[in-house]
């Protein structure tokens, strides 16, 4: 996977994390070169931490900047 971008992901899958994933919200990406080669993704999850999940949770998606920075900039203000 190239990190060229912000990426971010949908998820599409939450089972077993219930707690730490909501169905169709969009999670920021943390570029993880090493957990990409077994499938994995580091997402900021409902915690608030980065952790590992497998990429079949989620669509991968890349936005407009205009619409990635909107979010990058409402992700700053919950935090």
């Amino acid at each position: 996977m190239s990190w060229d971008k912000k990426r971010f992901a949908i998820c599409i899958d939450n089972a077993d994390y219930g707690a730490s994933l909501i169905l169709r919200k969009i999670y920021e990406i943390i570029p993880d070169e090493e957990a990409a080669e077994d499938d994995l993704l580091r997402i900021v999850d409902e915690s608030g931490e980065d952790y590992l999940y497998h990429q079949s949770h989620f669509i991968v998606t890349a936005f407009p900047i205009e619409i990635e920075n909107v979010l990058l900039t409402v992700e700053s203000a919950a935090s």
